[in-house]
């Protein structure tokens, strides 16, 4: 388990800085951002070095969960389990927010959408957040969509009436198709649900094999594939699934032996699979960074290679860059089992 962390790596975090801030050209897409946004974590000649493979940014009690990658800010956005907030990733090596809307409560999985100028984030309440409340503990989930740029929200689109009844909601993870619409997992439904750019939700798949064993949490990590479908993981079983988004068909993807504590999913530029596992949700999980690879469009699929055990406890999910994929480790586990929130979070490149 993590222990309060004081110590920050900030030299790596200014060197970081210094190299882009002096020499970093901003694309198109970035240029329209506010001078304030314009921030660049990173410098080619900095990652080249190795001197980005590991950050540790300081944030009080953030817990963040999920993180993904801001092509407007050439940055890191990070989630907030405790907080409820979207927050840029600094230069200075810490947060600040974007996104602080009350309603969130807690945040998990974040995703941009950069075409369509937006950020979704999804939220629930597990009795662990500043913000939670009787009212809204295992009682509130779904994706919040908020403007890219400035942070004010869009829409947020609850998602516990297309389950009704039940007694607890949990949306932990999502995947969003090029053209905006995000498939969504609820780690407590054996379903997966889609939102249309425009709020629109419904139910695009269930199966038998989305739920949880013992009632642990099922489907965790959902990822679109650029050919045109997702992965999903269920966290209790170690299943792998391929699912059509446009007839909600499941296919199992055959693997040699199941990803037991299967969290957070990201595909790399070469399109092999990275899988974080973790103990949180499971016992039979480790913590553990897996690639996967598949010659047969992810009937099947065999490991690459797995960094067990992760350097850094409690490991989510994980992010590709123009720098590498980076891997989260910010306390959740901690949080969930009763302990302090921590102070920092770190973010670990996978070496190739």
């Amino acid at each position: 388990m993590l222990t309060r962390r004081k110590s920050v790596h900030k030299g790596v975090i200014a060197a970081l800085a210094t190299g882009l801030l002096g020499a970093a050209v901003l694309t198109p897409e970035a240029s329209a951002v506010p001078a304030a946004d314009a921030e660049s974590l990173h410098s080619s000649s900095a990652v080249r070095t190795g001197t980005g493979d590991v950050l540790d940014i300081e944030s009080p009690e953030l817990v963040p969960e999920g993180v993904t990658w801001d092509p407007t800010r050439h940055t890191f956005l990070v989630s907030s389990a405790r907080k409820g907030t979207v927050s840029i990733v600094t230069p200075q090596g810490t947060t600040r927010p974007l996104v602080t809307d009350p309603r969130l409560v807690s945040t998990y999985g974040v995703h941009v959408d950069a075409p369509h100028q937006r950020v979704l984030v999804a939220y629930a309440d597990p009795g662990t957040a500043e913000g939670s409340a009787s009212g809204t503990t295992n009682r509130i989930s779904g994706i919040g969509v908020f403007d890219l740029r400035t942070g004010e929200p869009i829409r947020l689109v609850d998602l516990t009436h297309l389950n009704p009844g039940r007694s607890n909601y949990f949306v932990n993870d999502f995947a969003v198709a090029p053209d905006g619409t995000a498939y969504v997992a609820d780690v407590f439904a054996p379903e997966i649900y889609k939102v249309t750019p425009d709020g629109r939700a419904s139910v695009v798949a269930r199966d038998a094999g989305f739920a949880g064993e013992d009632g642990r949490p099922g489907l965790n990590g959902v990822v679109w594939h650029p050919s045109g479908y997702l992965l999903t993981v269920n966290d209790s079983t170690g299943s792998l699934y391929r699912v059509s988004p446009r007839d909600g068909h499941v296919r199992p993807v055959q693997l040699e032996r199941p990803l037991l504590g299967g969290d957070g999913l990201s595909i790399h530029g070469d399109g092999d699979l990275a899988v974080v596992t973790n103990t949180m949700a499971t016992p039979k999980g480790r913590e553990a960074v897996t690639v996967l690879h598949s010659t047969s469009d992810w009937r099947s699929a065999t490991p690459v290679r797995t960094v067990t055990p992760w350097a850094s406890s409690e490991p989510t999910t994980s992010v590709g860059t123009p720098h590498g994929t980076y891997v989260i480790s910010g306390g959740v586990g901690t949080l969930f089992s009763g302990g302090a929130p921590v102070d920092t979070f770190t973010l670990r490149r996978l070496l190739p």
